[in-house]
């Protein structure tokens, strides 16, 4: 069995959060450090550490996912005017908690998405 993360707890209802959508399959709720005006997790209920650790039985819940992401930012009044969509995996990609997660971002311009940084290949 797999060891409950701090997003499998809030989806449980064992931790407070501010949950704006919830079923069966995804539990969708605030950021508490938010990186802009609208910013939402999207989860699924089931934990999933990664995206390396996604199965072909999975596929409907990440559909979903995406499913809840375009209400949400409709019913957010960010769908319009563009939103952002990001999953990190892994320590490069600064994943902080090992419960896949999409973050739905959006309400003010967000600029690029990566910094003009130079890549110097080794």
């Amino acid at each position: 069995m797999t060891k409950d993360t701090l997003f499998s707890r809030i989806a449980k209802g064992e931790l407070p959060a501010d949950i704006v959508f919830q079923d069966d399959r995804v539990t969708a709720f605030r950021d508490i450090h938010p990186q802009a005006p609208t910013h939402i997790l999207i989860i699924p209920n089931k934990i999933i550490p990664t995206v390396n650790d996604v199965t072909e039985s999975d596929e409907a819940t990440l559909g979903h996912m995406f499913v809840v992401a375009r209400d949400l930012a409709r019913s957010e009044g960010v769908a319009d005017d563009g939103y952002r969509l990001l999953v990190n995996c892994g320590d490069h990609a600064n994943q902080e908690v090992l419960h896949l997660h999409m973050h739905l971002v959006g309400g003010a311009p967000l600029g690029r998405m990566l910094s003009q940084r130079t890549h110097n290949p080794t």
